[in-house]
């Protein structure tokens, strides 16, 4: 098995927000939006009612070595998320206290950041477009 890499797909769902929401967290999590496409760009325009075709089909940012996807999905089936949550682990405190107040503004602070049993600071929010978030910092201070 040395020759498969397991790399979880996060792929968000916005209801017309998917655009805000990613230069958001291209600003927050000091990313780079690769790719971003509008659904009157894409082979589906004609899937997209007239009013959808500025929102996005498909975005990729980038973040080291990782991708976040997102898109807006078709008015109608959007559905909030549930059942998951983006983890970030992080190495330094500071860090770890700037990413969580940053992705908690205008959101909601569901666990303030704070010293754990495993961690020397955890939190848990969602984000002003409702994606939930858990902020890990497993090193010691220094």
């Amino acid at each position: 098995m040395d020759s498969m890499k397991l790399s979880p797909c996060i792929g968000l769902s916005f209801d017309g927000q998917c655009e805000a929401a990613f230069n958001f967290y291209e600003r927050c999590l000091n990313g780079k939006i690769a790719f971003m496409l509008r659904w009157g760009e894409s082979p589906m325009a004609k899937d997209a009612p007239e009013e959808w075709r500025k929102k996005i089909c498909h975005a990729r940012l980038v973040v080291g070595d990782t991708a976040l996807l997102g898109a807006d999905a078709l008015p109608g089936s959007y559905e909030s998320p549930r059942g998951f949550s983006v983890m970030l682990n992080v190495d330094d405190p500071g860090e770890t206290e700037r990413l969580f107040h940053a992705l908690a503004e205008n959101g909601t602070v569901r666990m303030p950041l704070q010293k754990t049993f495993w961690s020397v600071r955890f939190g848990v929010l969602t984000d002003q477009f409702g994606i939930p978030w858990d902020i890990n910092c497993e090193k010691s201070e220094k």
